[in-house]
């Protein structure tokens, strides 16, 4: 009989370019040798230059996904990306409420490519749905001036959408730096105290890169490693990933999601 090894589970769209979404995720999880599970809730078809549609799977088939995934793995962490709508939302809400591995929610609305990824009763069925029920949320800039009303221009700016996004319910809350201007600041709150997590900035626009780090810090989870722990580690994946990202289509470049640090 072969080793037992760790699970985690991926609930996102599904993205035909290969460059974010489920594909990266996957990609992800298995660069650190975790065996991904998935549940698709959208169909998009998509590129490195644009989203041409977007064909939300019904929610009946969503839950069926998840019975299917829960009632025979071993999930250790999950990890949300595209769920587009508030019918989804409440779908996903629903079963993973039955469940207590960690969940790492991308509250995704925009894409690189510029294309919108939500429905307009999407930010409040996260908010009243499943931000309660995230061990981290991930948000962007824009997805954090979304989420806690509060326009981002500086650091502490970050620094106060970050409080306010905590309120809403998630356990901690980890504020993407990367569409800020300056030096690269990841800010990380965890109900009680800020920390400002620093990297160095590349100047590359990339497709996937947010996938990449919730789908890392849901893998490292997986692992067993603690919360913040598990964040650093994701970050120094995607910095590496940043650093040897490649170009597979006439647009954006793709980060590498199966780079992976030396240990």
């Amino acid at each position: 009989m072969g080793a037992r090894v760790r699970t985690a589970l991926t609930i996102a769209g599904s993205d035909s370019g290969g460059g974010a979404g489920i594909q990266a995720d996957l990609k992800s999880f298995a660069s650190l040798g975790v065996h991904g599970t998935s549940v698709i809730t959208c169909v998009t078809a998509q590129n490195t230059r644009t989203v041409g549609s977007i064909f939300p799977i019904p929610t009946t088939e969503i839950r069926k996904q998840l019975h299917a995934v829960l009632e025979d793995f071993d999930v250790r962490a999950a990890k949300t990306g595209m769920l587009f709508s508030a019918a989804i939302v409440r779908t996903v809400a629903d079963e993973l409420r039955r469940t207590r591995f960690p969940v790492v929610v991308d509250p995704v609305m925009v894409a690189t490519v510029g294309a919108r990824l939500e429905q307009d009763d999407f930010r409040g069925a996260l908010v009243d749905h499943l931000l309660q029920r995230a061990t981290l949320v991930t948000p962007n800039r824009q997805e954090a001036e979304r989420l806690s009303g509060i326009r981002i221009a500086t650091v502490d700016d970050m620094d106060a959408a970050a409080r306010a996004i905590g309120s809403l319910g998630p356990k901690a809350v980890l504020l993407k730096g990367g569409h800020m201007r300056g030096p690269l600041v990841d800010v990380f709150y965890d109900g009680e105290r800020i920390r400002h997590l620093r990297g160095r900035r590349l100047h590359k626009e990339l497709h996937g890169a947010g996938c990449t780090l919730a789908a890392s810090t849901a893998a490292y989870l997986a692992l067993g490693q603690p919360l913040l722990p598990a964040v650093e580690s994701a970050r120094r994946k995607v910095a590496l990933g940043f650093r040897l990202s490649y170009r597979a289509g006439q647009g954006v470049e793709i980060i590498d999601s199966h780079a992976t640090p030396s240990r």
